[in-house]
């Protein structure tokens, strides 16, 4: 039997395989709305066989976006829009749905990638400030960010319980803080960005208290059948910079506390703090951290990065380096890579009955017959 067509379950949550759709920006919402794109794309990937599917990073401040075009839930017009999406998906597959929190910090204000990605200096172009731990910019040429005071830090905690409290509403069956890629709850971890003298910079524990305080307000406003889980950093990429940087062993700590927080799962990536970095990329370069970090903490691990072949992913989880594996990019190219992951390895999947005598000869029988959950 194959491992990666095996079931798992993460607290209450369900899930047919160990097969997670990653959140993937896309940068085409409408003051944090999400459209018609929204519908297609992810409607698209729900039906593709996987067993969760993770809406993109979702602000939960207007100025906690990424680019102008990034998705919010921090109104009840993005809720509305949202809703929308999740009704249609809903009516046509099985998969379960999560979210991301996130809220961008001193990388928000940016142009989206196809306009050059660089930050937006004029509030005319759809700019504004962006906002971090310290005044430190992200690169040389922009301008420093504005660096949140205390009260600013409960608004911005606030802002993730309400916004906690809106995708409740909408159903989702998992939630993912973003504390990961150089975004703000990583520019608290991270040396690199935080140079504050309060209680939440300096020490290790200090760097930590800003994002284990949100992860504990927005756990304690979830039913317990949600499982909360954080997307980590492992490493800043800069050990061999000479600059104090957050490192996998810094991790370890993080995901150590996490757990004692009540944590219910870490999805292991990395980088993302400084233009400086010096990544080793390869097929499945971040699997040790997620390995190390399965180790440390007993927590079930989601590993990612450059995972894009069946036998690799069957690997991961067969070794014992992470309990489920997340592709993106992959799946962009391939929306049905789970299907042909399951053809591969024997496996069973869910798949629209509209689309079953659409399987070549040989392929095997890899849809099972799942009934759609009317929600």
């Amino acid at each position: 039997m194959s491992e990666l067509f095996s079931p798992y379950r993460i607290g209450a949550l369900e899930l047919a395989n160990r097969i997670i759709v990653s959140p993937m920006c896309q940068y085409s919402a409408v003051d944090g709305c999400a459209g018609d794109w929204h519908a297609v794309h992810l409607g698209g990937l729900a039906i593709g066989g996987a067993a969760l599917l993770f809406v993109e990073a979702t602000a939960v401040l207007a100025e906690g976006r990424i680019t102008p075009g990034c998705l919010g839930l921090y109104d009840d017009a993005n809720e509305e829009a949202l809703a929308r999406v999740l009704r249609m998906i809903r009516q046509c597959s099985p998969i379960k749905m999560g979210i991301q929190l996130a809220h961008a910090g001193r990388k928000g204000s940016s142009a989206a990638p196809w306009d050059g990605g660089g930050l937006l200096a004029a509030a005319a172009a759809g700019g504004w400030q962006p906002v971090a731990p310290s005044a430190l910019a992200h690169a040389q040429h922009e301008a420093p960010p504005h660096a949140l005071t205390r009260g600013e830090l409960d608004d911005v905690r606030a802002a993730f319980v309400a916004s906690a409290k809106r995708a409740v509403r909408l159903g989702f069956e998992a939630i993912e803080l973003h504390a990961a890629h150089g975004y703000l709850l990583h520019q608290f971890l991270s040396p690199v960005s935080n140079r504050r003298t309060d209680d939440y910079g300096g020490t290790l524990e200090n760097r930590m208290r800003f994002p284990r305080e949100v992860f504990s307000a927005v756990r304690a406003v979830l039913p317990d059948h949600i499982p909360l889980g954080v997307r980590v950093s492992a490493t800043d990429w800069l050990e061999d910079s000479g600059e104090d940087s957050w490192t996998i062993e810094q991790t370890v700590t993080f995901g150590q506390a996490l757990q004692n927080d009540g944590c219910a799962f870490l999805d292991v990536s990395s980088g993302g703090i400084s233009p400086q970095q010096k990544i080793q990329v390869g097929p499945g370069y971040q699997v040790r951290f997620a390995r190390e970090l399965k180790e440390a903490t007993g927590l079930p691990i989601v590993a990612v990065g450059m995972i894009t072949d069946a036998l690799q992913a069957e690997e991961i989880i067969g070794s014992g380096s992470a309990d489920l594996v997340a592709l993106a990019r992959a799946m962009l190219y391939d929306p049905r890579w789970a299907w042909h992951a399951a053809a591969r390895l024997g496996g069973v999947v869910s798949g629209p009955r509209q689309y079953w005598r659409s399987l070549p000869s040989g392929s095997g029988r890899i849809f099972g017959d799942v009934r759609i959950a009317q929600r």
